[in-house]
């Protein structure tokens, strides 16, 4: 099997079968299928420092834990939620 490294390493394609031939004896290194993922522009979103109480944070973390989130996305979506109820 063939490891693809770089994209110019893969061809113009005439047919789908040429294609499919192609393919079938080859693969995206890791590395290169990584470096592809669309990255969010850091300027859609700021960072923003919020000092909590350790205890409070811990039990937010749990929370966040039990219903496979990630603690500051399911922060920012209570915020997103009350700040919807607050403007309506």
């Amino acid at each position: 099997m063939r490891t693809i490294n770089h994209w110019q390493e893969i061809p113009r394609f005439e047919s789908e079968e040429e294609e499919a031939r192609f393919w079938a004896d080859a693969r995206l290194d890791v590395r290169l299928m990584n470096g592809s993922l669309l990255k969010t522009d850091s300027r859609e979103s700021t960072t923003v420092t919020l000092r909590m109480d350790p205890r409070m944070l811990a039990r937010i973390k749990r929370l966040a834990r039990s219903r496979y989130l990630n603690y500051q996305s399911m922060i920012k979506q209570w915020l997103s939620e009350r700040l919807e109820k607050e403007n309506s």
